[in-house]
């Protein structure tokens, strides 16, 4: 998909989703992930939330199991609603390695 294809789509969003696709985008450039970090020696080196030892894959696939971000706060005390709005955006900027890492456990 080339620039001026997706300008209509671009123009279309709110201003709140264009904002998200401004930071998203912010982000994919430099390759930060604002409470995501990766730690060697930690949960395999996953993406994990910041300063915890949950990652991304955890909540991305109990999400696919239709646990609500509600259930997933209560569930983890520690996590705040920002920590999975870093997750979600972690996880569509890398699918390939959030459903490597959901196979990969899932043998186990």
């Amino acid at each position: 998909m080339t620039l001026k294809e997706l300008q209509p789509q671009l123009l279309a969003l709110s201003p709140e989703e264009k904002t998200q696709a401004i930071q998203f985008l912010a982000q994919s450039l430099t390759n930060f992930w604002a409470g995501i970090q990766k730690t060697p020696g930690v949960c395999g080196g996953d993406a994990c939330i910041r300063q915890t030892r949950i990652p991304v894959w955890v909540l991305v696939n109990a999400r696919r199991l239709g646990i609500s971000e509600s259930e997933l706060l209560e569930d983890y005390p520690t996590l705040r609603a920002a920590d999975l709005a870093n997750a979600w955006a972690y996880a569509e900027a890398y699918p390939d390695e959030i459903e490597t890492a959901i196979q990969e456990n899932e043998d186990d």
